[in-house]
């Protein structure tokens, strides 16, 4: 028996609400979501839906309730006896971004010369390049590799998933790279997606290295560095607070790659991120979603 909870919103409150959920580090998994819009003639009208293998309790309602500011109106009702998980999957095509594309793996990989596919089962939801900020990350880290940077040492800070790691050593598959995240469980979600991909774990050059810690707090992240490229989607405030700690990372020269932040809260990054030696070198909007390649000053 499993159960549907539908929720509509303007398309700024449902991505959110989606990036509210990649950073709930207590999230029950169980709980699967997705946010659309309702037709392509309605752009900015956006649903938002989660998928129970039960019926919903009150402590599930409050879970969803938390990734909005306002407490939302839900929708209830009981699926038909079926696959929950690939019901709540239709609605994910293949996201296709800069050198990349992920897809779930219900789809095909792309064919296109010179793409290189990802496959990250949407069960793991956060960090599967659904979402506005991954996919503009994943734009980013094409458009640097294409303007001839050349990477050695990286990590990929609030990793979730692994994507935006193994991306990077796709991109420069010599380098040392290393994926960090707050939450237990993702160290158990990147093992699994470096295994459906191909990527090596290890701490080797080639290799991608795993650390569970909050930001930068952990002898691994901080004997490999400094870095000549970090990789941070996570949220506007932690970008900010995370900021001096992001400059003794980098070597003088290096790239900062930030992500998560609104259009709106682009400003104050910028500003922390100025105050702490870094220069802007590009900007990408998608949405409203700023993602920011920033330069260390030499």
């Amino acid at each position: 028996m499993s159960w549907k909870l539908t929720t509509h919103a303007p398309r700024p409150e449902i991505e959110a609400a989606l990036i509210a959920h990649e950073d709930a580090i207590d999230w029950d998994h169980d709980i699967v979501i997705a946010g659309t819009e309702i037709a392509e003639n309605r752009p900015e009208d956006w649903r938002l839906e989660a998928w129970l293998p039960r019926r919903p309790t009150k402590a599930d309602r409050r879970a969803l309730d938390a990734l909005f500011t306002l407490a939302p109106a839900w929708l209830e009702e009981r699926l038909p006896d079926t696959d929950w998980v690939t019901d709540s999957q239709q609605y994910l095509e293949p996201v296709r971004a800069g050198a990349f594309q992920v897809r779930i793996p219900d789809h095909p990989p792309c064919t296109e010369p010179g793409v290189r596919n990802f496959v990250i089962p949407a069960s793991q939801a956060f960090g599967t390049g659904q979402h506005a900020t991954t996919a503009g990350c994943l734009e980013m880290l094409s458009a640097m590799k294409a303007s001839g940077m050349v990477v050695r040492n990286c990590a990929d800070i609030g990793t979730g998933t692994g994507l935006l790691a193994f991306a990077a050593l796709a991109l420069w598959p010599r380098a040392l790279a290393t994926a960090s995240d707050i939450d237990r469980v993702c160290a158990d979600v990147i093992a699994e997606n470096a295994r459906l991909n191909g990527v090596r774990l290890g701490g080797r050059a080639g290799e991608v290295a795993v650390a569970i810690a909050p930001g930068l707090d952990h002898p691994l992240i901080q004997a490999r560095a400094p870095y000549d490229l970090l990789v941070a989607n996570i949220l506007a405030r932690p970008l900010i607070d995370l900021m001096p700690d992001f400059a003794r990372a980098t070597v003088p020269g290096g790239s900062l790659l930030l992500a998560g932040l609104l259009a709106t809260q682009e400003g104050q990054v910028r500003r922390a991120a100025l105050r702490n030696g870094f220069r802007l070198a590009r900007r990408v909007v998608r949405g409203d979603w700023s993602i920011l390649w920033l330069r260390r000053r030499g």
